[in-house]
């Protein structure tokens, strides 16, 4: 993707943690914006993006560059992140909910007014990491294809099997039905 990426990322491998802050200034903002598609807090979405960045410097041996970026790697590690976190409030909202004395009013969510970011949490999780690699994040189906480290084909499968969910549930909430 950047030249740079490639030189710092030489850097990272020989174990320079300056490195690591300058490719965390340099993607942590769009990682976030990621975050925040997927998690309804905000906190969540800062914690998914700092688990990405100690992941990336824990496996910085295994980690699979695409054009010499680790950014798709950390699109993807933001996504698993996400999920986890999401998964784990879930539980936790729900213990809360257990409770004999509930002081809270209740959950609060982001604005999604269409409904496209709750169908798109909704999608296996296979079938969404490829549709954010390559829908809302623009990589190419190859550069997603190496990043989760499956064939350019089964990207290609899974990116329609997830289109075609999106808009059958897309076509209901139009008319209504959802």
């Amino acid at each position: 993707m950047d030249d740079d990426d490639a030189a710092v990322w030489r850097r990272v491998l020989a174990g320079e943690e300056s490195a690591l802050a300058a490719l965390f200034d340099r993607h942590s903002a769009r990682l976030f914006r990621h975050a925040r598609r997927l998690l309804t807090a905000r906190e969540d979405a800062k914690d998914a993006v700092t688990i990405a960045f100690f992941e990336l410097w824990r496996k910085r041996e295994s980690v699979r560059l695409v054009e010499g970026s680790p950014l798709p790697w950390l699109l993807n590690t933001v996504s698993n992140s996400a999920r986890n976190l999401e998964r784990s409030s879930r539980r936790y909202r729900a213990l809360v909910a257990h409770t004999p004395a509930r002081t809270s009013g209740g959950e609060v969510r982001g604005e999604d007014e269409s409904g496209v970011l709750a169908a798109l949490r909704r999608l296996p999780a296979r079938e969404q990491s490829v549709v954010v690699l390559t829908v809302l994040e623009g990589y190419p189906e190859r550069a997603a294809a190496e990043t989760l480290g499956i064939p350019v084909g089964t990207v290609k499968s899974r990116l329609a099997r997830a289109k075609a969910k999106l808009r059958d549930e897309m076509a209901l909430i139009e008319r209504g039905w959802a």
